[in-house]
């Protein structure tokens, strides 16, 4: 039997860092949630925030898929590569499906052992693929071939992962910050190691399912991978840095919450800039509106260039007729999103609100 009361205390300080990157991210998750337009835009953010997790989440564990072509396979199509990078670009989008979906009240033992069957469904043999590895293992610099990190042996899992997990479901939101807590989770999965292989990916899917639990989904529209891929020598840094600290977790929530701010900051500029600004929905009544997908097209194009003229057309849709974008564009003009400038050939299509301003 496991105790009922969790022995684990991660140990970490607030600094004036973490309260700044808390603010930033606070700030930044208020108006992605409230910004006006943004269902018209939630299909296309989270297609692309799925993408970008699940390419970068396994291209810093070495798979050499790029970008384009890992949405490929997502999208089912077919590619030339190595059958094992292809299935774990599948094996991690099913992960993120799963997250997505997940409703119970606990996250349980059962829980973190499907995430790890999933991740490495078709990778490992079927007696290792969601369970607890029964061998030691080390953590080696691909570089060099030295040892960075000896995890505990394996038989402290269990009740490494049971003790821990009763700390993390006895841990609500008023008593943790939900940024603060993905963190912690994020770093005692890495550190457990509790399986052969997949431990980072399992550590980082498990770390935004806590962010979705705890209410900090922000619509889905978010990739922390891409900040860890972006430069990975810095996120090793920082999970190492916990160890040589004795086990201090500062630096490391430092590190986790600097990436989320950075990535809901990029999301805010790009769904304010798509919102045409606050203006548009103080005009609106408060409304959010809801368009297709030739209109967001559209709308993107005027936002990033300005203007949009006749003579794009064929460029923005090239097997659509004149006529049918010209009927998108009154629409818009309708809605009172876009404002007509000009006559006959020079005609310009611009947000209102650049009229307006």
């Amino acid at each position: 039997m496991y105790s009922t009361s969790s022995m684990y205390t991660p140990q970490f300080s607030i600094t004036n860092k973490l309260l700044k990157t808390i603010g930033t991210i606070e700030a930044a998750k208020e108006i992605i949630e409230n910004a006006p337009l943004v269902p018209a835009w939630e299909a296309k953010f989270r297609e692309e925030a799925i993408v970008r997790t699940v390419h970068h989440g396994t291209h810093i564990e070495g798979n050499e898929l790029n970008f384009t072509e890992a949405e490929k396979v997502l999208a089912g199509g077919q590619i030339v590569g190595r059958e094992r990078d292809i299935q774990e670009v599948l094996n991690y989008r099913n992960v993120l499906r799963f997250i997505e979906n997940f409703t119970a009240q606990e996250l349980t033992e059962e829980t973190v052992k499907h995430v790890h069957a999933l991740t490495t469904d078709r990778l490992m043999p079927e007696e290792v693929s969601g369970e607890y590895r029964k061998s030691q293992v080390v953590v080696k610099n691909s570089q060099t071939g030295e040892i960075t990190f000896r995890p505990p042996p394996a038989v402290e899992v269990p009740f490494l992962i049971a003790d821990f997990l009763l700390w993390f479901n006895r841990m609500k939101q008023e008593e943790i910050h939900p940024a603060l807590k993905a963190a912690i989770v994020h770093y005692e999965l890495v550190r457990i190691h509790p399986f052969l292989d997949g431990n980072g990916r399992v550590a980082r899917a498990i770390a935004t399912l806590s962010l979705f639990r705890d209410g900090y989904d922000v619509k889905r529209f978010f990739s922390l991978e891409e900040y860890y891929d972006r430069e990975p020598m810095h996120y090793y840094d920082a999970l190492q840095s916990v160890g040589k600290l004795d086990g201090n977790l500062t630096f490391w929530l430092e590190y986790f919450n600097e990436g989320l701010a950075i990535e809901l900051s990029r999301i805010k500029e790009k769904v304010k800039g798509l919102s045409t600004d606050l203006k548009l929905k103080k005009s609106m009544g408060g409304q959010q509106l809801t368009l297709s997908e030739r209109q967001i097209k559209l709308v993107e194009f005027i936002q990033e260039n300005g203007f949009l003229q006749n003579k794009v057309f064929f460029e923005l849709f090239p097997n659509i007729s004149e006529d049918t974008v010209l009927r998108e564009l009154k629409d818009l003009i309708n809605k009172g999103i876009i404002a007509k400038q000009g006559s006959t050939k020079g005609v310009r299509y611009v947000l209102r609100t650049q009229v307006e301003g």
